[in-house]
């Protein structure tokens, strides 16, 4: 079984001087979206392009399929 994991995102986070209610308001996404990766849960690509928009990055920057 794979699971997603945005353990990058959240060093990503903290690399920038950032909390999670920073995404909500500078990324525009919704706090559901924010608690459901905090869950390492599957969200829409479309709010994973909001991210990596934002930061200038790519998908595997924020991002990683792990294997249980």
């Amino acid at each position: 079984m794979q699971e997603v994991s945005y353990e990058k995102l959240w060093r990503k986070l903290e690399e920038n001087n950032m909390k999670k209610t920073d995404l909500y308001w500078k990324v525009h996404i919704s706090t559901n979206a924010i608690a459901k990766m905090g869950k390492n849960e599957d969200i829409r690509v479309n709010i994973l392009v909001k991210i990596c928009k934002y930061f200038d990055c790519k998908f595997d920057d924020i991002v990683e399929i792990v294997k249980e």
